[in-house]
């Protein structure tokens, strides 16, 4: 694979990684992940190896999340496959400068595209997104999935911090909020400051 570059995000941990994509007449060619690769850049995230791969289907206007997991912590490698994924991320990290406060990063993939994009959300980040056209993404895990440890914060939690997300994308998420299908699991998720202030929140560190 060819990564074209690695991006820090505002949030510390969150790396935006470009990769190339092989292009000629037939269409194109691309390699989206080399264990390899990913040390020599010193992204080292799956210390433990992947441990699992999703794929995930959405309609247009779909706000999924804000989902995280402990008992084992995930992190999530993620990107788009076909579409236009807008994605969400939360810091849950008892440590870090940026807790509670929200990023979003957009995503399109388009098959004419010369480049893709992987984004890399650490573990002890809530994470979710929401969809501009049908899409199809896939994310890779560092823990297993257990429906015991798992919880969500509502999207829509008037004590998330906005400030360091992108403004066109915090005005876009806010316009399209009547316009979005997600669960009411999702929508009725808990408040950022009754999730930091339960004992499992000491599972996230910096």
């Amino acid at each position: 694979m060819k990564i074209v570059s690695i991006t820090e995000a505002k949030i510390p941990g969150v790396r935006l990684i470009k990769l190339e994509r092989f292009m000629d007449q037939r269409g194109f060619f691309s390699e989206t992940f080399r264990i390899s690769d990913f040390i020599n850049n010193d992204l080292k995230i799956f210390p433990n190896g992947i441990m699992q791969a999703n794929e995930s289907f959405s309609q247009k206007n779909v706000l999924r999340g804000l989902h995280f997991q402990w008992n084992p912590n995930m992190g999530k490698l993620v990107r788009t496959i076909h579409g236009h994924m807008v994605d969400l991320i939360l810091d849950l990290r008892q440590g870090s400068p940026t807790q509670g406060k929200i990023m979003a990063y957009d995503m399109p993939s388009r098959s004419t595209d010369k480049n893709t994009n992987w984004i890399w959300v650490p573990e002890g980040c809530a994470h979710g997104n929401f969809f501009l056209e049908d899409t199809y993404i896939e994310y890779f895990c560092s823990g297993s999935y257990n429906g015991d440890c798992e919880s969500g914060i509502s999207p829509f939690a008037d004590d998330i911090d906005w400030t360091i997300c992108d403004p066109i994308l915090k005005k876009l998420f806010f316009d399209l909020k009547d316009s979005f299908i997600s669960t009411p699991k999702d929508i009725n998720g808990l408040l950022l400051n009754q999730w930091l202030s339960r004992k499992e929140t000491q599972n996230f560190n910096l």
